[in-house]
């Protein structure tokens, strides 16, 4: 089978692992999460790959014995619901482009890492897998959660330490798909991600006055939905005003009653951008109005800062060596920027990285329809090569 198409299928495999039967949802550490690394386990160990599971979880794979070791790597767990491919293929791509380089012994070491954790649905807690191998995951101060389901995995905690990259890696590359329009838009295979933008994400608590709805005049009442509603509006306006993503994503309503003038309201702020600077002053703009909007209505207006991670860049010298490969296997060079967060941005703290992204048909990801093309995977896999090749040159 043409190592594409092998590729899909094993994504495709992967998906019906899942807590949900007709869904796809695989979440950190959960029993579906033993097939997965049973079924990659199983391809990397006839590929010659020495392979283990980490403290945290992570399945990994090493191919070779040289002095240098390239990562490739992404994430095995899902949101509810998922499609077959967000951070998976990258995962498979790495294994399928061990396969396609032979049986020849590359000049350097090529570990292919399945991250047990991304999402964060099952703790609230991202990037438990890549901050893990980064060594940027500390024991102490961990949600005892997420200690006890490493144990009931049958993992030991306090070997995290041990999870974190050897010495000799000189840099990871993570495939994945786009999850956005951009490419297929330009009618374009792959891109080189420059950069991932830096997120912020707020809670927001609007606590009004619930009272009857049919007895309370307009004029006096304290309607947190409606001071919520109203901001949601601003979010959007500052966001077309500033070139900011921001995304109020999940509401909250008490007593949610439909005769009941809300008394309680709790909505989320997503907000990116590829300026810090720019987001932060985004962000406080958004704050202020929603404490003028509460001030106006009689509403009292709590806020709590969730996350607010900085702009990551790709090393330039791995980035110039992927748009190198591109351009060497035959596909045009097209340099973008992320807008979504992906375990690169962990992995870019400990060493130089590098990203490749797939055409993502329809633009759709988090989602069941989520798809990819068959010649975009396979022209991941040719840039892939060419990639090693050209880190073999340079471990000369």
């Amino acid at each position: 089978m043409p190592s594409a198409a092998k590729a899909i299928e094993y994504c495709r495999a992967l998906a019906k692992f899942s807590e949900e039967p007709g869904r796809t949802t695989r979440t950190f550490l959960s029993p579906p999460m033993r097939d997965a690394h049973r079924l990659l386990g199983a391809w990397m160990e006839r590929l010659g790959m020495r392979v283990n599971v980490d403290a945290a979880g992570n399945l990994r794979g090493v191919r070779g014995t040289g002095n240098r070791a390239l990562v490739i790597g992404s994430h095995l767990d899902t949101v509810p619901d998922a499609g077959a491919f967000d951070g998976i293929l990258g995962v498979v791509l790495g294994i399928a482009l061990i396969e396609a380089i032979g049986k020849r012994a590359p000049g350097i070491s090529i570990e292919a890492i399945g991250f047990s954790e991304e999402e964060g649905v099952r703790f609230g807690v991202p990037f438990i897998g890549s901050r893990a191998v980064a060594g940027t995951l500390n024991l102490e101060g961990l949600d005892e959660r997420i200690v006890e389901a490493i144990r009931a995995f049958g993992l030991d905690p306090a070997e995290l330490p041990t999870a974190r990259l050897a010495a000799d890696a000189v840099g990871y590359l993570e495939f994945h798909i786009e999850q956005g329009p951009v490419l297929e838009h330009m009618n374009l295979p792959l891109g080189i991600v420059d950069g991932i933008v830096g997120q912020s994400r707020l809670n927001f608590a609007f606590k009004g006055k619930a009272n009857h709805a049919g007895t309370t005049p307009m004029a006096m009442r304290h309607d947190a939905l409606a001071a919520a509603a109203e901001w949601i509006g601003r979010v959007e306006k500052l966001a077309g005003e500033a070139g900011l993503v921001a995304t109020v994503g999940s509401i909250h309503v008490e007593p949610n009653a439909t005769n009941v003038v809300p008394g309680l309201a709790r909505v989320t702020l997503d907000a990116r951008h590829g300026c810090d600077e720019k987001r932060r002053s985004s962000v406080k703009t958004l704050i202020g109005a929603a404490l003028e909007i509460g001030e106006r209505r009689g509403i009292e207006v709590e806020h709590t800062e969730k996350l607010d991670r900085p702009t990551m860049l790709m090393d330039e010298g791995m980035s110039g060596r992927l748009a190198r490969a591109v351009e060497k296997a035959g596909f045009p060079v097209h340099h973008m920027t992320s807008g979504a967060g992906h375990d690169a941005m962990i992995l870019a703290e400990r060493v130089p990285a590098a990203m490749l992204f797939l055409r993502s048909p329809g633009g759709i990801s988090h989602h069941p329809d989520e798809s990819v093309r068959v010649e975009d995977v396979e022209a991941a896999i040719q840039t892939g090569v060419q990639f090693v090749v050209d880190m073999e040159r340079a471990s000369v």
